[in-house]
């Protein structure tokens, strides 16, 4: 293997880089958005090593998980005749797998289904249509703060008693509560992720004699070794201001606790809080050194997130030899054409604190019709029956207790899966996806932006935190 310093930091991009984070890009747009209802998770660290250590036993994909029959464990009604449209931020393979998923229930039911991409701001899509007064039948939405103001608007319908019945069969107590609001249940967590993952290349760990890192201090020993043999360490998604609230929350919860981590969400307290500053300076460490970071702060700003997955295992050297991201990043290393479990390894996000985060993205599905298809496809997506069709093929973790495990394409996923499963109802959700649109999850606004403001100049810690301070207030009290 041959692997050479890396270029000056602020190197334009050649034809070559652009031509492929354009493929990425084309494959990856709905991954991009995929995990943005984040749980966090304390489950302990033992559990979460143990499971996701299959990942690097190198084990061939089961082709017995894509040929094995569906179960039938729910009985829906027939629908003939009856129209259905659904719209998610999902493109791309993504997309290809959710149409597999209402095919399925088209062959059961009769219903006629179309599926309607919203792009990333669902929240200002769905709220079109319904001041349009054409809104979809089902939205899957990433945000509970979103699932909140639909309900409190009384866009959203709450969820017949079949569809109950499967939730309370096969879904953790918390994970029903999080479809709920004021104790009225909405939504069903179809889609999850574990998001808190750092995704490495075996070839430049060997090279650099790197090893995996247990805690943040060992993380930024590891990624200077890595530097010092000539690889760019850590690849940052950093023009996609999502992934940066990811990093900035995995660090928050580890470190200051869940008791904290819930006062933040809620704006108990301040964004000016002590907690946030330490937070912040112990992302800075990373963020701040030049050495670290692919293609430098500057570099990791123009970055969109399939991009950072690319950099790191696209082609036969290296540009990077990290990357952090949910389980979804395993279909974007298949896009880069690495194996994972040779070419590609995982490890937890490590302890910053006492015990080390684990974050999980999801997707809820609810209703802005109360018909009697919309209520029949709500039962159909919490059951085992509509995870098992997206399962099989890759790409989807599910919070479906009643899922066999087998079902999922290979151990790396069977291990993230049955690790978010353990996990009960030990949960948090993830900070920005429970505030309003407006601060936790809008493009150049509010915890974005300030985050992007922070990568820039990673010193201004104070500044950045009176900026989010600003941002928060606004937006908790409209």
């Amino acid at each position: 293997m041959r692997l050479t310093r890396h270029a000056p930091r602020h190197q334009g991009r050649t034809a070559v880089d652009d031509e492929r984070a354009a493929h990425a890009t084309a494959r990856g747009a709905g991954r991009r958005r995929a995990g943005r209802g984040a749980l966090a998770l304390t489950t302990t660290l033992a559990v979460i090593t143990t499971l996701l250590g299959v990942a690097g036993c190198g084990a061939e994909d089961d082709d017995s998980a894509s040929t094995a029959p569906i179960p039938q464990t729910v009985r829906l009604p027939r629908l003939d005749g009856q129209k259905l449209q659904v719209t998610a931020v999902w493109t791309g393979t993504e997309q290809e797998n959710f149409s597999k998923v209402l095919a399925e229930f088209e062959r059961r039911t009769g219903a006629d289904v179309s599926f309607v991409p919203s792009g990333d701001d669902m929240s200002a899509y769905v709220g079109s249509k319904v001041a349009g007064g054409q809104p979809p039948d089902i939205a899957m939405l990433q945000q509970v703060g979103v699932l909140r103001e639909f309900a409190a608007k009384k866009w959203i319908k709450p969820i017949g008693e079949a569809g109950q019945a499967q939730l309370r069969k096969n879904f953790a107590r918390g994970w029903q509560d999080l479809g709920s609001y004021e104790g009225t249940p909405y939504g069903v967590y179809f889609k999850a992720s574990n998001k808190s993952l750092i995704w490495y290349n075996t070839r430049a760990f060997d090279y650099a004699g790197a090893k995996e890192p247990g805690t943040w201090k060992e993380l930024i020993e590891q990624a200077r070794l890595v530097s010092d043999s000539g690889v760019q360490p850590m690849s940052v998604g950093g023009a996609d201001g999502w992934t940066l609230t990811d990093w900035f929350e995995n660090i928050y919860l580890s470190q200051a606790g869940p008791e904290m981590y819930d006062k933040l969400s809620t704006h108990e307290i301040k964004w000016t809080d002590p907690s946030v500053t330490r937070a912040l300076t112990t992302l800075a460490e990373l963020f701040g050194d030049e050495d670290l970071l692919t293609d430098g702060k500057e570099g990791a700003l123009r970055t969109e997130f399939p991009q950072s997955v690319a950099k790191t295992f696209a082609g036969g050297e290296p540009r990077a030899a990290m990357v952090f991201e949910a389980d979804f990043v395993a279909a974007n290393v298949a896009d880069a054409g690495a194996e994972l479990g040779t070419d590609a390894k995982v490890f937890p996000f490590p302890a910053v604190g006492d015990k080390a985060p684990v974050v999980t993205g999801g997707d809820v599905a609810v209703a802005l019709k109360d018909t009697k298809a919309a209520q029949a496809l709500l039962t159909f997506l919490a059951s085992p029956d509509a995870a098992a069709v997206w399962a099989r093929e890759g790409g989807l973790i599910s919070a479906n207790t009643k899922l066999d495990l087998a079902t999922y394409p290979n151990p790396e996923l069977r291990g993230i899966a049955e690790a978010l499963i353990k996990a009960g109802n030990d949960f948090r959700f993830d900070m920005s996806d429970q505030a309003p649109a407006s601060f936790g999850g809008k493009p150049a606004q509010g915890e974005w932006k300030a985050l992007q403001d922070f990568l820039k100049n990673p010193k201004n810690i104070s500044g950045i935190q009176r900026q989010l301070e600003k941002d928060a207030a606004k937006a908790f009290s409209d």
